[in-house]
C-alpha cells in the first residue's frame, strides 16, 4: 500500500467550516478532509487477485516472514514507509498546540516525504508528552515501519527521545528539527564560503538560539570543520562559565566556543563571519554591521526573520532565510526525503554523522556552475536533489557498515 497524494475535498467546498458568509480561504479549503490517503499497489478484481491478496496467500507470505523475520522487507511495506511522530509540543511557530492540532503539520510532512522523495509516510501524533512514554511507544510500533522522523518535539526533551529511540531500534531514527536543518544549513555555508574563496575552517559563527535546530546545527558544523561557532540563548552567550546551564547547553558550552566569548549575542557579532538564527528573536541592525567583511547571514525564523533580508544584504554578501519568497531558503525538504530514501534503500541501520555529511555535501554540489550570491542552495522543486542525496547517503552508508543490503 502507498500514501496518496490526493485531495479529497469537493470542488465545490470553498468553506472554513464556520457560518457560510465566512470569505473563502484556500487554506481551510484545500485541508478539507485531510491531505493524504491509502491506495492499493495491486489489483482486487476478482476472487483470485482477493484470495492472493487476503486469505488463503497472505497466510504463506505470513509463515515466510514467521520463519525468516529479514523477509519483511521483501513482502510488506516496511521497507518503504517511514513513522512521522510528534507530540505536538513544538509546532512550527505555534508552540504546544496539542496532538490533534499537530496533524495537518505532519500530514504535510508526510506528503512532501512522498512528493519529494518517493518515501511513504504516516503521521502518527501520541497523545503523552512523557519522554519515555512517547519511547516505549514508537519501540512498539516500530515493527510496522522502517524508519521513525520525530517531528516538533520540544527541547530538551527531544534530545532524549531521539537518544533513547536510537539505542533501542535497529531502524533509523531522525529528529528532522536537528538534523535536517543542520544539513541543509551546512550545504548553504559551504557553498557561500566557496563562493567568497574560503574554507569552513577559517569561519567563525555565531548561533542565535539554543533549542533543537541551534544545538544540532552547532555540533553538525564542528563536526565538518568549522572553525568556531558561539551560541546564544535568551540569557546570552552559551559559555563554561554560567551556572545555569542545562545538562545539553553544559555539554554545549563544553564543545564550542573557543574563542571563550560571554555576554550577549549583539557582543559575540563583532567580527564574526556567519549569523545563523533559529530563535525567532530580532537581531538590532548596528549588531550585523559589526560582521566582518563578506559576512553571511542566514536569518531562519519564520515568518519573520531575524534580521531582514533588506538589512542584512547591506552588510553580507550572502543572505539566507526559511521563507520562500526569497533567495537562498533554507528548507528541510531538501534533506529529509533524500536522506531517509537513502537509508531505506540499503536499509541502513541508522543515520550516522558520515551519511549526513554525504547528504549536505550532495547537496551543495547540486548547485554545480550556477553558484551565485542569491543561489548557493537549490530549490526544492530542483528534480536533481532527492537522487543526489540519496544516492550519496545510501553510498555512506554502506562506506560506514550501517547497510545491510
Amino acid at each position: 500500500m502507498a500514501a496518496e497524494i490526493v485531495n479529497p475535498r469537493s470542488d465545490s467546498d470553498n468553506s472554513t467550516g464556520s457560518a457560510s458568509d465566512e470569505p473563502f480561504d484556500p487554506a481551510f479549503a484545500l485541508h478539507r478532509g485531510g491531505k493524504m490517503a491509502v491506495q492499493a499497489t495491486v489489483p482486487i478484481r476478482d476472487r483470485d487477485d482477493l484470495s492472493l491478496a487476503y486469505t488463503p496467500g497472505v497466510a504463506k507470505v505470513c509463515s515466510a516472514i514467521a520463519e525468516r523475520p529479514e523477509l519483511v522487507h521483501d513482502y510488506t511495506w516496511k521497507s518503504q514507509v517511514v513513522a512521522v511522530v510528534t507530540d505536538g509540543t513544538a509546532v512550527l511557530g505555534l508552540g504546544d498546540i496539542g496532538p490533534e492540532a499537530s496533524l495537518p503539520v505532519m500530514e504535510g510532512k508526510a506528503i512532501l516525504f512522498k512528493q519529494f522523495g518517493g518515501v511513504d509516510a504516516v503521521p502518527i501524533a501520541l497523545a503523552t508528552t512523557d519522554t519515555d512514554e512517547i519511547v516505549d511507544t514508537v519501540v512498539r510500533l516500530a515493527p510496522s515501519f522502517g524508519g521513525v522522523n520525530l517531528e516538533d518535539i520540544s527541547a530538551p526533551r527531544c534530545f532524549e527521545i531521539e537518544r533513547k529511540l536510537q539505542e533501542r531500534l535497529d531502524i533509523p531514527v531522525f529528529h528532522d528539527d536537528q538534523h535536517g536543518t543542520a544539513v541543509v544549513t551546512l550545504a548553504a555555508l559551504r557553498n557561500a564560503a566557496k563562493l567568497t574563496g574560503r574554507g569552513l575552517g577559517d569561519l567563525r559563527a555565531v548561533i542565535s538560539g539554543a533549542g533543537a535546530a541551534g544545538v544540532a546545527i552547532a555540533k553538525f558544523l564542528l563536526e565538518a570543520g568549522l572553525g568556531d561557532v558561539a551560541v546564544a540563548d535568551r540569557k546570552g552567550i552559551v559559555s563554561r562559565d554560567r551556572e545555569d546551564l542545562t545538562p545539553v547547553k553544559r555539554e554545549l558550552a563544553e564543545l564550542t566556543n573557543r574563542a571563550g566569548l560571554t555576554g550577549s549575542l549583539e557582543s559575540a557579532l563583532a567580527g564574526a563571519d556567519v549569523f545563523i538564527g533559529v530563535s525567532g528573536g530580532t537581531v538590532p541592525e548596528p549588531a550585523i554591521a559589526s560582521m566582518a567583511p563578506n559576512a553571511f547571514v542566514f536569518a531562519m525564523a519564520n515568518p519573520n526573520p531575524e534580521v531582514h533580508p533588506d538589512v542584512a544584504h547591506k552588510y553580507a554578501s550572502v543572505v539566507a532565510t526559511g521563507r520562500s519568497d526569497y533567495p537562498n531558503q533554507i528548507n528541510n525538504v531538501l534533506a529529509f526525503p533524500g536522506i531517509f530514501a537513502g537509508a531505506l534503500q540499503v536499509r541502513a541501520s541508522r543515520i550516522t554523522e558520515g551519511m549526513k555529511i554525504a547528504a549536505a555535501n550532495a547537496l551543495a554540489d547540486v548547485v554545480g556552475d550556477q553558484l551565485a550570491a542569491d543561489y548557493v542552495i537549490p530549490s526544492p522543486f530542483d528534480e536533481r536533489v532527492a537522487p543526489a542525496v540519496t544516492a550519496a547517503v545510501a553510498a555512506a552508508a554502506r562506506a560506514e557498515g550501517v547497510a545491510r543490503r
